[in-house]
This record gives C-alpha cells, sequence and structure tokens, in this order.
C-alpha cells in the first residue's frame, strides 16, 4: 500500500506548471509585440490528479517508487494555436529554449491515432528550484489547434464515462467528429492570411479607439473641459457611422491640444523659477 505525502510529492509538478504557463504566456505577449501576430493563442496547465496518476501507473506497470521516471505527464502544459502551421513553429520554439530539455517528441498530427486524436506532443525535463535545492521534474507538452482540443477534451470525457470501453457505435461516431475537426483545420489554414488580416484590422481599430478615449480622456487633466467635450460629441458620431479615417483625425487633433497644453505647462514652470 502506498503511505506518501501526495501533497509533499506533487509539490514540484504544481511549481513546474505555474512556472511553465508563466514563461509560454510571455513568450506568447512578446511574439505579438515583435511580429503583431503570436502563434500562441492561449496557454493552459494542470497537475495529473492522484487517482489519474494510480490509474496510469496501474495500466502501464509502473512501480509506485518509479513514479517520477515512469509517468511522463504529471505535470501538464497544452498551448493552443489557431492553425495547424503554428503548431510546428511553437515547437521550434521551445527546442531551442535554454531552461528546459526537450526529450523527444510525438507527432499525433501526422500520425494520428486510431481514435482519430491528434495532437504535438514533447516531452521535456524541466529544473525547479524548490525549497530543498534544484529538482529535475518530467512534464508533458501538448500542442494543438481549437479543434483539436475541442474534439480531444470531449473524447477524453466520454472515455471516463465510459471507463475507456467506448461502445462501437461511439467510436464510430468520434472518429467522424475527428475527420470533421481535421477538414475545419485545413479550411481555415487555406484561409489564413485572410482571417489574420481580419484579425489585425478588428485590433487596430480597436486600439485607435481605445487611444482616442483615452486622450479625450486628458483633456480633462489639463482643464480643456469644453474641448473635451466637444471631442466626446464628434467621438460619438463618429462611432456611430464608423468612419475610422476621420478618427484618426479626431485622435491627432487631441494630441495636438494636449501638445499645446503640456507646452503651456511647462513654460509656466520656467516662469515661476
Amino acid at each position: 500500500m502506498d503511505v506518501r505525502d501526495w501533497g509533499t510529492f506533487l509539490l514540484p509538478y504544481e511549481q513546474t506548471v505555474e512556472e511553465l504557463k508563466v514563461k509560454f504566456k510571455t513568450m506568447r505577449a512578446e511574439l505579438k509585440k515583435r511580429e503583431e501576430y503570436a502563434p500562441i493563442e492561449f496557454v493552459t496547465g494542470r497537475v495529473k490528479k492522484i487517482s489519474s496518476i494510480l490509474d496510469k501507473a496501474k495500466r502501464l506497470g509502473v512501480a509506485m517508487e518509479d513514479l517520477e521516471t515512469g509517468i511522463e505527464d504529471i505535470a501538464g502544459i497544452r498551448i493552443m494555436c489557431q492553425f495547424v502551421e503554428d503548431i510546428r513553429r511553437v515547437a521550434e520554439y521551445i527546442r531551442g529554449r535554454k531552461d528546459l530539455t526537450v526529450l523527444y517528441e510525438k507527432d499525433y498530427i501526422t500520425n494520428y491515432k486510431e481514435s482519430g486524436y491528434r495532437s504535438f506532443h514533447m516531452i521535456i525535463e524541466y529544473p525547479v528550484q524548490t525549497a530543498v535545492g534544484q529538482k529535475k521534474v518530467l512534464a508533458e507538452i501538448q500542442i494543438r489547434t481549437l479543434a483539436m482540443n475541442f474534439w480531444a477534451t470531449i473524447e477524453h470525457s466520454l472515455n471516463y464515462k465510459y471507463r475507456d470501453k467506448l461502445p462501437g457505435e461511439m467510436k464510430e461516431r468520434l472518429k467522424i467528429a475527428a475527420e470533421a475537426a481535421f477538414v475545419l483545420d485545413n479550411e481555415m489554414s487555406s484561409i489564413r492570411e485572410e482571417i489574420l488580416e481580419s484579425q489585425k484590422t478588428f485590433e487596430d481599430d480597436s486600439n485607435l479607439v481605445s487611444k482616442t478615449l483615452g486622450a479625450i480622456h486628458q483633456l480633462y487633466f489639463y482643464h480643456l473641459i469644453s474641448e473635451a467635450i466637444d471631442a466626446q460629441r464628434r467621438f460619438n458620431e463618429i462611432w456611430e457611422s464608423r468612419n475610422l479615417s476621420a478618427m484618426k483625425d479626431l485622435l491627432d487633433e487631441v494630441k495636438g491640444l494636449l501638445r499645446s497644453a503640456k507646452k503651456g505647462e511647462d513654460m509656466e514652470t520656467t516662469d515661476g523659477l
């Protein structure tokens, strides 16, 4: 009977998951700033439940004293991408990192499972600094599209319900659904450039609106009350017509007012010295 302290045993895995989530989210933010597009859509992570660890150990014939080396996905990170092409790119970024070691990879996209499961797995070794020193932890990184993840989540739930003994009809329906998800991914890839262009336009427009409202708000700071009220009125009219060219002109005008106000404030400060 296993009498280990599971709370203590899982601590390094919990730390691994939290640190890797932060690092990959930071990678996403940096890529977005550098290239205006990040292949990472979002990142999640989890530590395997004790019951799942025990089930997997039994299934694989892993002894309790060998869990740290025998079960490679106690710590799990999932990276979601919009397009299949992004998966290879993210994997390449991970291979190039110096803060972890990729031990091996499992390509279930090219060589998808008989069930229809598709995903790209990387087994890594990650060094965590614990209170009692450094510990190298095995973790699994899964990289997949949103469509692949939707299918895998449903399949996992059904397998849990049926204790990995899915009825034949259910298996066939899941295979058909997996093919449909694959077709969806291919269709999205075929219009990838149009999708990215639309997303960039939407983001640029959103930023323009935010910048304009922020600039109008600053007018109140310089006591330009009538100017702020007038700018807000014009903003409302422009927003109704979705005239983004006029929005840019308004932003430039408000920035001009702010520059003049700031210049006047600096001159008053200089005169008072």
